[in-house]
């Protein structure tokens, strides 16, 4: 039984046949499809439902989706708990009332649950009864008894999957699920099943919960395990394998279809962050960071996007083995340079000992998990600098230099930012919160969210939900999208029009506004001439530091006018792919419509000189102004990773990621070729995974334009 690598390399095996079967089960969408099957719980049966108020029908809902989702207990399973039902997959509460969904669910953040292994759910239903106490009688009251309604809920269903593990016989599973969660963990086994067990709960009612520091968490059970012989290594290894069979349980192959419109499974935000230091600046890298390693390495499960925290004191173990794993390819691991994110949070204003603790919302921006409130908003930098700035290449504005123009576009990158702020930066009242509706962002009142509420920081205690912004910290990042797109435009610009004056601003403006058509000559000149930003050109990563730079500080300049944080970052999380049809020609040589880069990337096509200039000009912006990050994608092609050569390449690269001062890194290996061939016969690279934008996605459940997009990036990877 083998699983499939994208550099056509056999993965490693050390976990038992069973293991590997179950594996292949689940990567077949076995228990996917399964899912999908028992789509929704109606609860028209309630009685005075719609009479109900809204906390009143949530509590409802949760409790029949305790009572109703079907109970799974796989073969052979070593961890029990299942979020068995399909409209969870969707980001949504599993319930329909006459035939209508009632509550969305909440995804971009990660959930407390070092708590959880440390003190049990019981624990926070003490808070919960304190809280209701408190709060009796006041606005507070409605959700503080919500808070002990969803405790409720929980219970319920965990004593069902006793009772099923029970009556199958599953004795082993039984006895480790009955402490945990509702108390804290005694052994490793129950440090894994208390974690999954409650992650499983708060994604079966909708949700989207990153995990976080899965071996920060684990690791001292397993160390005492170890040294009191409870346990081996290899039965370590079998227990976390099947964390990962596990929260690959969504994977339901073409029923993705209509879910995720077409960019692909394996997005559920579920990432996992391993190694780096703790709150009090040690070392936390232990044996779970390399039984998680191997389990990737074999299995190639991408379920679990995993980022590694990497610094300039890392083991040069644990860096060679990051690089055995990731030249297998799927972008499964990922990596974070946490010596410069840790001085980017304290310079933004965190706390040292939680920033230090940073994992990630879900997707790769940074937090402090479990403690707070997130959203982000990607905005189109390239559309901005066509239509804000230069008047859809209309030639009613033109400018002398170059500075005026960047400075005009910095203008118009102000008004967005501050039109941004005004919906989104100051703090509204705990009874409203913000939807899209009609086409438009506003507030409307508020929609429970009591699950994710009782795993994040200071929500129960306050009285307030994660909603109602009763988390630790609550921030909304602006993004710039379309980094390098917008970039490399005001560099052409500066070139053709400042410099070599080879036309008038106004004669580029009219060439532009005709889509190149006409100057073939030269629009072939400005793609092959010039050198553009991913090259480690100087001229061009000034540019480019210049206005992320700027970026920054008029983000800060806006943080602190209300109770919302503003910090900027960089990312296009695939949204490229829709902008595409809204711009216009670029100054850089690419006619209107075309699909460009993604996140803090090079344009493809336009990145010539490979993996480290690429790191090279990315690392030339300060990165340190930036505390939710910026993504870097780098594209490893197979030839450049074979043999010991190719791996001291990949260590190298990652050294040099650190050194330089990168931030976050997404490495990824795939041939172009495979790639084709899986577009052909779907049916024989069901487990092909690739990185995407932030997330993994089997390559066969994209889209073909998201397929092509990939592609696309892929064509230019580094060799």
């Amino acid at each position: 039984m083998e699983f499939f690598s994208a550099n056509g390399e056999k993965r490693p095996v050390r976990l038992s046949e069973a293991t590997r079967k179950f594996a292949a089960d689940s990567l077949s969408h076995k228990y996917g499809s399964d899912a999908v099957k028992h789509f929704d719980i109606p609860i028209d049966d309630i009685e005075g439902f719609s009479d109900m108020d809204l906390y009143e029908q949530y509590d409802a809902a949760v409790a029949a989706v305790a009572e109703r989702a079907p109970v799974r207990i796989c073969e052979g399973e070593l961890i029990s708990g299942s979020a068995n039902i399909g409209a969870a997959i969707g980001a949504r509460l599993p319930a329909t009332y006459k035939g209508n969904p009632l509550f969305w669910g909440v995804s971009h953040l990660t959930a407390d649950f070092e708590s959880v292994v440390k003190y049990g759910t019981d624990a926070i239903r003490e808070k919960a009864l304190a809280s209701y106490e408190k709060y009796r009688g006041t606005e507070k009251e409605e959700f503080s008894e919500s808070c002990l309604h969803v405790l409720d809920a929980l219970d319920l269903w965990h004593a069902r999957y006793l009772e099923a593990l029970k009556e199958k016989g599953y004795t082993e599973n039984y006895e480790n699920l009955k402490n945990v969660p509702r108390k804290g963990a005694r052994n490793f086994y129950e440090a894994v099943q208390s974690v999954w067990f409650v992650f499983a709960f708060i994604r079966l009612t909708g949700n989207w919960p990153g995990i976080g520091r899965v071996d920060k968490m684990w690791g001292p059970f397993l160390k005492k395990d170890l040294e009191s012989g409870a346990i081996t290594l290899e039965k370590a290894r079998e227990i976390i394998a099947h964390f990962f069979i596990k929260g690959n349980e969504w994977n339901c192959g073409s029923a993705y279809e209509g879910i995720f419109n077409g960019s692909g499974d394996a997005q559920h935000y579920q990432n996992l962050v391993l190694a780096g230091i703790d709150e009090n600046g040690d070392d936390i890298t232990n044996e779970v960071t390399y039984l998680i390693l191997d389990v990737i390495e074999e299995l190639g499960i991408s379920d679990y996007p995993t980022t590694v925290r990497l610094g300039k004191n890392s083991d040069e173990r644990l860096i060679r083995r990051v690089a055995e794993v990731i030249r297998y390819g799927g972008g499964i691991l990922a990596v974070y340079n946490e010596d410069l994110i840790i001085e980017s949070m304290v310079e933004y204003g965190y706390p040292l000992s939680e920033a230090r603790n940073f994992a990630n919302d879900g997707c790769w921006e940074v937090q402090v998990p479990g403690k707070t409130w997130f959203g982000y908003l990607s905005n189109d930098f390239l559309q901005i600098l066509q239509k804000d700035t230069l008047k859809n290449y209309d030639g009613s504005v033109e400018f002398s230099d170059f500075d005026g123009l960047f400075e005009a576009y910095m203008r118009e990158v102000a008004v967005k930012l501050e039109e941004l702020y005004s919906v989104w930066g100051v703090r509204k009242p705990e009874s409203e919160r913000m939807i899209f509706k009609d086409g438009k962002w506003r507030w409307t009142d508020t929609a429970p969210t009591t699950v994710v509420s009782l795993f994040e920081g200071d929500c129960v205690e306050r009285g307030e939900s994660y909603w109602d912004f009763g988390t630790v910290y609550t921030v909304i990042s602006p993004h710039i999208g379309g980094l390098a797109d917008s970039v490399n435009s005001l560099y052409a610009i500066k070139k053709l029009v400042f410099d070599e004056k080879k036309l008038s601003f106004k004669e580029l403006m009219s060439i532009l506004s005709a889509n190149w058509e006409g100057n073939e000559a030269l629009r072939q000149y400005v793609m092959n001439k010039y050198v553009y930003y991913g090259n480690d050109n100087d001229e061009v990563d000034a540019i480019c530091a210049r206005l992320t730079s700027r970026f920054a500080e008029l983000c800060k300049s806006l943080d602190g006018r209300g109770k919302v944080s503003f910090p900027g970052g960089v990312s296009t999380f695939g949204r490229q792919l829709g902008w595409a049809k809204d711009r216009l020609a670029t100054a850089f040589g690419r006619k209107k419509g075309e699909i460009l880069a993604a996140n803090a990337s090079p344009t493809p096509g336009t990145d010539t000189k490979g993996a480290t200039a690429m790191i090279r000009s990315y690392c030339k912006n300060d990165l340190k102004k930036l505390p939710v990050g910026a993504a870097l994608d780098l594209k490893l092609l197979p030839s450049a990773t074979k043999g010991e050569e190719g791996l001291d390449a990949i260590v190298s690269i990652l050294k040099g990621f650190v050194t330089l001062g990168g931030f976050f890194m997404q490495p990824d290996v795939a041939d172009v070729a495979v790639l084709r061939e899986a577009q052909k016969h779907p049916e024989d690279y069901a487990g092909l995974s690739v990185r995407v934008s932030g997330w993994n996605a089997r390559f066969v459940t994209l889209n073909k334009d998201w397929q092509e997009m990939v592609i696309r990036q892929n064509e230019c990877g580094c060799r």
